[in-house]
């Protein structure tokens, strides 16, 4: 594969922590190195409105907001490479990663891979991905012009798919096992308008049994009652859009890196080696809406300009 790229610091991620990280790191002259991975830009590429960030309240989409950020961590000689890690060496210095296009060895290495959207884990699901299961309403929504479709899940992330939903398809049935979203409560709101109006409903108190259809895609869902278990309904739609929260992008790091709940980020030091100059941070977000900047910059700030980081990244590779 020929000689490793060596870098003081690398970043692996290009969704807003990342970028910010770089933003930082580059401000610093620690001329850092960031890989995008597959999706370039995160999550936030999937998202229409963005209506949290400060200083933008009109017109704001997620792909604006993260061509922004690309241009701005380039500004300051970020070097970004296109290229998707798939193994990494943790247990030695300096630390080394092996990509699609290359091999990449760093003395310090912020990990800001983010997060995937998670799937219920029914056979029927899995069946029917691609042919009517998305977990993305922004990429795939318009397939879905003027026919019935179905949102599952009770977060912001639902609310905020059935809603844009509701602006295409002929109907949209918001599925939720419980009776309550845990929603924001201006994105309620909008949900209970469109409600009101016949756009959506509502299955509260439902779970998906199955997806059903034939070699033409999906055609309809079997919802059973959580109340009442032994009611199973038939619903008919031609897609059905799963939101039901996300799974962090880890599964590379398992072994080498000691991992919270559900994957996600944890400590910061060093998991089999308690050494102090084993420098692996990371930040791999659960929500979608989670703050982004200031963990980018926390990581950075306190992470690389404290004594251990200046320690390591003032090593010689080898």
């Amino acid at each position: 594969m020929g000689t490793a790229k060596h870098s003081k610091l690398l970043i692996l991620g290009s969704g807003p922590a990342g970028y910010t990280a770089a933003v930082y790191a580059a401000r610093a002259n620690l001329h850092p190195v960031l890989i995008t991975g597959m999706e370039k830009g995160g999550q936030l590429t999937t998202t229409t409105e963005v209506e949290n960030w400060p200083g933008d309240p009109n017109d704001l989409t997620g792909p604006l907001l993260m061509e922004r950020m690309h241009e701005h961590a380039a500004k300051f000689e970020t070097e970004i490479l296109f290229d998707h890690i798939n193994s990494v060496d943790l247990q030695n210095r300096p630390f080394r990663l092996v990509g699609d296009s290359g091999e990449y060895t760093c003395d310090a290495l912020i990990i800001a891979t983010g997060a995937s959207a998670r799937y219920l884990g029914l056979p029927s699901e899995e069946a029917f991905k691609g042919r009517g299961v998305s977990a993305c309403a922004t990429c795939d929504g318009f397939f879905y012009r003027n026919q019935k479709v179905a949102v599952i899940g009770g977060g912001n992330t639902a609310v905020e798919e059935a809603l844009y939903l509701s602006n295409i398809a002929s109907e949209v049935h918001l599925i939720h096992r419980r009776d309550t979203f845990r929603a924001e409560k201006i994105l309620i709101n909008r949900l209970m308008d469109k409600v009101a109006s016949g756009n959506i409903v509502l299955h509260t108190h439902r779970t998906l049994e199955e997806v059903t259809g034939d070699q033409m895609g999906v055609s309809g869902l079997r919802l059973r009652d959580t109340q009442n278990t032994d009611n199973v309904e038939s619903l008919e739609v031609a897609g059905l859009f799963v939101a039901i929260g996300h799974s962090p992008n880890t599964a590379i790091f398992a072994g080498q890196l000691e991992l919270g709940k559900r994957l996600y980020q944890s400590s910061v030091r060093h998991s089999r080696q308690r050494d102090p100059d084993q420098h692996c941070w990371r930040l791999c977000r659960r929500r979608r809406d989670g703050p982004y900047l200031p963990s980018g910059y926390y990581l950075c700030r306190h992470r690389l300009h404290g004594r251990a980081g200046r320690r390591a990244l003032s090593r010689r590779p080898g």
